[in-house]
């Protein structure tokens, strides 16, 4: 047995090609888990828990569902795109919300997961962004605007986001190494595993002396994946 790892789906109506491979590892690879993670990023965006109208995000919820029913614990972490995600649409999936972040005991290693947004720390313009969109004030205000609304302001953010990321440089949207080791030091030198930065890889990171492995998602744009982990460590599979 084993326990899955997944981020960055970006789920929409424009990507297609991907919902089969998503409907399959739900449907088939994941009943034979112990659990599955999400990291965040399910969706390319969420409006709100009451957007469950849309074909697409009807069909994710019951694929989850029916993995939960099958007796594998599905796990869902906010990323940046879905931070609206909330205990109905959890409750609807079958599905636990979870902390970003969170250490869990994957067969005997301690493992930290998270989404990977907070490591990249060399981006203040995000990071400021970030803690707008987490306030709750202001994610109350725009849930209560009616959906069509939502529906044009979130794309509209989305294409001045993609504007800005292509004014960038490319280093400062990657992890930082200083937070890196800070958040391996301060969780006691763990395993992590996140997403966010589209940079699929295993790193090996020397903090203090200790040798602490960091597992990279890989992002749904063009092909699905997923991170294997058993008692034998943890291996990056393509769908």
């Amino acid at each position: 047995m084993a326990t899955l790892f997944i981020s960055d789906l970006h789920l929409s109506p424009e990507r297609p090609h991907v919902h089969p491979q998503f409907f399959d590892l739900t449907g088939r690879i994941a009943r034979r888990a112990d659990a599955l993670y999400v990291l965040g990023d399910l969706f390319e965006y969420w409006l709100g828990d009451d957007d469950l109208g849309d074909p697409l995000n009807t069909a994710v919820a019951d694929a989850l569902r029916a993995l939960s029913v099958s007796g594998v614990p599905v796990r869902l972490m906010h990323g940046n795109r879905d931070l609206l995600i909330g205990r109905a649409f959890a409750q609807r999936c079958g599905a636990e919300l979870i902390d970003d972040a969170v250490l869990v005991d994957l067969y005997g290693v301690r493992t930290l997961v998270m989404h990977g947004d907070t490591l990249c720390t060399d981006d203040t313009d995000y990071q400021k962004f970030r803690a707008y969109a987490r306030d709750s004030g202001n994610q109350a205000r725009f849930l209560a605007r009616p959906l069509a609304e939502r529906r044009e302001e979130m794309l509209e953010m989305r294409r001045r986001s993609e504007e800005s990321k292509r004014a960038k440089p490319v280093d400062i949207m990657d992890v930082s190494g200083y937070a890196v080791d800070k958040v391996l030091r301060d969780h006691g030198y763990p395993r992590l595993i996140h997403g966010h930065t589209h940079r699929p890889a295993r790193h090996v990171h020397v903090v203090d002396g200790r040798a602490c492995e960091r597992w990279v998602l890989n992002d749904w744009y063009e092909r699905g994946g997923y991170l294997r982990c058993d008692a034998g460590g943890c291996a990056a599979l393509s769908l």
